[in-house]
């Protein structure tokens, strides 16, 4: 249904005039088209391929270029992108900092990759920094830390979290933490938890704070994401069950409460369906006859999709978004 049929409904129900059908009519065809997702996604691409495009180079070239003129070409297309970042940054501010030179954003992201593939190429090479691969870790993650505060950049900030969670071990990515993780080892389920618990209270706090609160939104994503996983791991593995299965509900709950604040279906989903699959694994693990476990699950998950359809139909009146 195109525009003009849908004043020409609201006209004939006495909605709007003819008068105000043109205006909007006329509004309609002579507005400005946007094209900010596309150049985002073509400059986020150009770096993809950019730093793909000198990974090519010096491995065709690396007998020819030599490996101290490649570090030193990386190094200084690192050391320009942190200086056109600085140059260009507004001044620091615990608000959200809007740069109108959208330019500076992709650069610092540029700068940012080619430190990984510097320290990286060192790394492999010269054995810059031996067996502590700890640190060679950590020095990334405190550089990106400190620029997406700095510089207000939320691309950058994903990189430090991924970045921590690496130096413990771990993946913080949504699609990746139950097939990269080795959950099957005690510490590092424990670590995930609590990793994800932290990151969760950091980005509470920068809302509560008021310190930059717009990065609250990944910290809880990313963080949530795992402890809650790994919380759900270590119920169904039975391992410190009790523990994981508090931490598991109560993260759930903390998604829900966030949801009604930030009025986010995302946040919403999460701590419904995350819930709903620990509750319902606690109620049929705990039922020891296969009839009355099929019999109760007729009904459990008839009354529930019911509620799932309620749910749906309902979300915005539970979130407070008005119709």
């Amino acid at each position: 249904m195109n525009i003009q049929t849908i004043l020409k409904s609201f006209v004939g129900k006495a909605i709007i005039s003819d008068e105000q059908a043109s205006l909007i009519a006329d509004y309609e065809e002579d507005k400005p088209f946007s094209l900010h997702w596309e150049l985002r996604s073509i400059l986020y691409l150009g770096i993809v391929l950019f730093g793909s495009g000198i990974g090519v180079i010096i491995y065709e070239n690396i007998d020819t270029i030599g490996h101290q003129v490649i570090i030193a070409l990386i190094a200084a297309l690192t050391a320009w992108c942190f200086f056109y970042t600085y140059k260009h940054a507004l001044p620091y501010s615990n608000l959200e900092v809007k740069n109108p030179k959208k330019l500076t954003d992709y650069v610092l992201l540029l700068g940012c990759t080619t430190f990984l593939i510097l320290e990286g190429y060192s790394q492999f090479q010269y054995n810059a920094f031996g067996t502590r691969y700890g640190v060679a870790v950590l020095i990334p993650t405190i550089i990106f830390f400190f620029c997406a505060y700095r510089f207000d950049h939320k691309g950058v900030l994903s990189m430090a979290i991924t970045g921590l969670a690496s130096w413990l071990g771990l993946t913080v990515a949504p699609l990746s933490i139950l097939s990269e993780n080795d959950f099957t080892e005690d510490r590092l389920l424990g670590t995930a938890v609590i990793l994800g618990i932290m990151l969760s209270i950091a980005g509470w706090a920068s809302e509560k704070q008021n310190i930059k609160k717009h990065f609250s939104f990944t910290y809880i994503f990313l963080g949530g994401n795992l402890a809650v996983l790994a919380a759900m791991t270590g119920i169904f593995s039975d391992k410190a069950q009790f523990i994981y299965i508090v931490a598991g509900i109560a993260l759930s709950v903390f998604f829900v409460q966030r949801a009604r604040f930030a009025q986010s279906l995302l946040f919403l989903l999460m701590g419904v369906v995350y819930g709903y699959i620990i509750i319902t694994y606690l109620i049929f693990s705990n039922i020891e006859s296969d009839d009355a476990s099929f019999t109760f699950g007729t009904f459990y998950f008839m009354f529930t999709s019911v509620g799932v359809v309620y749910f749906l139909l309902h979300f915005k009146k539970f979130l407070g978004i008005k119709k």
